[in-house]
């Protein structure tokens, strides 16, 4: 499996994002109001993901980092065969 090159994401894709989020944790549904947001790739680029908006969604940090390039357990039956 070929990585998908990592891409710098604009900051219009960013807000777009969160806004669609509603600003708060996919994972474990913390706000912006509690902690920092990042954006994430469901898919991870290692693991053959894209670069585009089906694949971004919006993860505090901490879940961000518990995640690392793991697929999402919440989605890994539609990509593993489980």
């Amino acid at each position: 499996m070929v990585k998908t090159p990592r891409i710098h994401i604009p900051p219009a894709v960013r807000k777009y994002v969160f806004e669609r989020d509603n600003y708060q944790c996919r994972s474990c549904g913390k706000t912006a109001q509690k902690t920092k947001l990042t954006i994430d790739h469901i898919i991870p680029l290692a693991l053959g993901g894209q670069n585009d908006l089906s694949n971004l969604q919006t993860l505090c940090h901490s879940c961000n980092q518990q995640k690392k390039h793991h697929l999402d357990p919440r989605f890994r039956r539609y990509f593993s065969g489980e």
